[in-house]
Formats: C-alpha cells, sequence, structure tokens
C-alpha cells in the first residue's frame, strides 16, 4: 500500500468470495489506511497501559493476572504467545457486538487486500461471513455456484459431510476453497424448504465478470453491472458511451446480485445517472453526517431509468439504488435489498500482525434514509 491515498471499500461485508485469494471475512465497508499511517484514535502505539492513566491500568490488571496464571500454570506448557494476543484482540473486538467490527490475523488480512477484480478458482459465490452459518448473497454470473443453482439466502450448514454448527463461517469458508476441478460437497439450508439440500459442486477458475450490456427491442439499452471493483467505473463509463451513441429511448441498469465494491465506484456510476446534489452521507456515532456529491460529466442524467435490484443487491449497489430512488430520478424494480450499509476502518497492526477492522460511520441515502439492516423497498416490488 505504501504512501497511497486513502481507498474506501465496500464489500461485501470485507465480501467473501469463494475463490483462492478472496476477501476475508463478509461484506464490508472499509476505509483502507496506508500500513504506514499511524492514527492514534483507532492504534496508540503503547504496549501497556498509558502512563499515568490509572484507571486503565486497573481496569487491565485481570487480564495480566490471567496471562500469568496460564503461564504457570496451564498444563501444556510452553504456550503460543502469539496465538494467545491474537485471540485476546478477537475477544475485544467480539465483545463490541459488531458483526462487522473484527480481528484480521495476517492471512485474512492479506486475503481482504486482494483485489476485487481479479481472476480466482474456487465456485464463485459472494458469501457472508457473520451469520450463524456461511451465508450465500450472491453467485457469480457463468460460476459453477450459479450453475448448481445455489441462491441469496442459502446457508452452508455442512461441508463435504462435516457439520459446520459452532463453525466460524470464516473457517467454513476456508474450506469451500480449493483448486480448479475439484469437487466440494454442500449441504444447504433454504428458506422455504423443509429438507436440506445436497449439492456436488466442481471448483473452476473463475473470471468475475464487471459490466455486460445489450441493445434490447424498442430501443432500449441494457447495462449489467456485477461488482463494483477498481476498474469497473471506467468499463461502465465507456459501454454507456457506446450505448448512448445508439440513441435509446430508455435504460435499463442491471445490480441484481452486485455485493457492492469500491465506494468512489459506486459515486461515479451514480454520477452517470445523477447530474448534482448529494448521492450518499456518512452519518458518524457523534451525529456528525459527511456529504458525497455527485461528479460532474455524467452520461446518462436525463434518459428514462429502470434500476433492478434484489436481496443480492448490497452496498455499493444500495448506494447507488438509494440515491436514484431518492432523487426520483428512476424506478426500483425487484425486491428488497441486502441491507449493508456501514463504514469500517481497516487499521494495520505493528509487526506484521494483521489489521482490526472498526465500524465508524453508517451510510445513508440523500433523503437520510438508512441502509443498514434494512435496504431499499422498490418502487415496483416483483420478484424477477
Amino acid at each position: 500500500m505504501g504512501n497511497k491515498v486513502l481507498r474506501v471499500i465496500l464489500v461485501l461485508f470485507v465480501a467473501g468470495v469463494l475463490v483462492v485469494g478472496s476477501f476475508g471475512g463478509g461484506f464490508v465497508t472499509a476505509r483502507l489506511l496506508p500500513a504506514n499511517m499511524v492514527i492514534p484514535a483507532l492504534a496508540p502505539q503503547v504496549t501497556t497501559a498509558p502512563s499515568g492513566d490509572e484507571s486503565l491500568q486497573t481496569t487491565f490488571q485481570p487480564f495480566w493476572e490471567a496471562w500469568s496464571i496460564v503461564h504457570q500454570r496451564y498444563v501444556d506448557q510452553p504456550l503460543d504467545d502469539t496465538a494467545l494476543m491474537r485471540g485476546a484482540i478477537r475477544g475485544m473486538m467480539a465483545a463490541l457486538g459488531d458483526a462487522h467490527s473484527a480481528y484480521m490475523d495476517p492471512q485474512e488480512y492479506k486475503e481482504a487486500e486482494t483485489s476485487i477484480s481479479g481472476e480466482y478458482e474456487g465456485i464463485g459465490a459472494y458469501v457472508d461471513t457473520t451469520k450463524d452459518y456461511l451465508t450465500v448473497v450472491s453467485p457469480i454470473a457463468g460460476s459453477p455456484a450459479e450453475k448448481a443453482d445455489l441462491k441469496p439466502g442459502d446457508q452452508i450448514i455442512a461441508i463435504d459431510g462435516q457439520d459446520m454448527t459452532g463453525v466460524n463461517p470464516e473457517l467454513a469458508r476456508q474450506k469451500v476453497l480449493g483448486p480448479a476441478g475439484s469437487t466440494v460437497h454442500l449441504t444447504i439450508l433454504r428458506e422455504g424448504v423443509d429438507q436440506p439440500l445436497e449439492f456436488d459442486i466442481v471448483r473452476a477458475h473463475i473470471v468475475i465478470p464487471s459490466v455486460e450490456s445489450k441493445m434490447l427491442d424498442n430501443g432500449i439499452a441494457y447495462v449489467k453491472l456485477s461488482v463494483f471493483g477498481d476498474k469497473s467505473a471506467t468499463d461502465f463509463h465507456q459501454v454507456l458511451k457506446d450505448l448512448m451513441a445508439q440513441q435509446p429511448t430508455g435504460l435499463i441498469l442491471d445490480l441484481r446480485n452486485n455485493p457492492g465494491g469500491v465506494v468512489p465506484t459506486a459515486i461515479q456510476v451514480a454520477s452517470e445517472f445523477i447530474g448534482k446534489g448529494v448521492i450518499m452521507y456518512e452519518q458518524h456515532g457523534d451525529g456528525t453526517r459527511t456529504p458525497t456529491n455527485a461528479l460532474s460529466g455524467g452520461l446518462a442524467t436525463e434518459i428514462p431509468l429502470v434500476v433492478l435490484v434484489n436481496e443480492g443487491s448490497a452496498s455499493a449497489s444500495e448506494i447507488v439504488a438509494g440515491a436514484i430512488q431518492d432523487y426520483s430520478r428512476g424506478k426500483l424494480v425487484g425486491v428488497t435489498t441486502y441491507g449493508k450499509g456501514s463504514e469500517q476502518n481497516w487499521v494495520p497492526l505493528s509487526n506484521n500482525q494483521g489489521a482490526v477492522l472498526v465500524t465508524i460511520a453508517r451510510w445513508l441515502t440523500p433523503n437520510g434514509r438508512t441502509i443498514d439492516k434494512i435496504g431499499l423497498t422498490p418502487d415496483v416490488v416483483v420478484k424477477l
């Protein structure tokens, strides 16, 4: 990362992809900080309680007592101090009671830094690792997961016959990973289906498509955005330019099963349709709101617009769809979206010991509507 500028990344939850090198965790809205940046408010560079802070020293006294007790009395010695340290950090983050604040060990952090616009091996599904079971958010178009007919909301309750009850969903995600050509057996719990479903899925090399487009009958332009990747805004702009050159009478933007991506891309895409005004707000813990405004130069700010959404439309998709709906720029058609609208900071820890992910804000639509845990209700509700 070096001295690169801050990147605001949204994921999904981070968006876990069941592929080699996929994102650690679930959808994550995150502001990625350079590794050499010190943020005293979030990552004080201290190894003990600050000098003079007696209350903090008193608070942590039982912790150090417990540390000494296990080192002196635990039956199996010697202990792995690094594992104890990481476990303590995980416990602290879990105590926040926030599904999206977490500790990532060095390997998980490395995976989380992987670009969402690359090529991978796996079954090809975006997943949520914040629930009791590893849960499918959306299959990637053309992937083995889609061909096997996995659905948003499917819960993976067993992998290769091993019960995942009580197993950390991140560990379950890693069990689904594997080389192209190998087979993984998944047992799925699906809403509305009485008995678990069984799937044998052959892993494959996955290329994540970003933008697809075509002209439909009656001069209607259609463009599908599958992920808000680093390069998606440039690709989307070029595709939109080509479509608009054909003078379409209307445009369909398909955000179904789009799990999100980088926030700057979301702002750029929304700005293609909204000429001015606030695209979204960040609402912080002290109640303050920080607006992000539309960019100039949008190519389709006046054409009649329909946006397709479903339960797999999340994070960046909801930022774009929410802004379009609030400005009455177009109609949302489909079913209620996923409901992921919080922002996390990734803060790398010292000595290459991973990073902590801390929720610092929530996203609001231009009209001040909350997205997180609610989602967006379409103007026209219909299962597509």
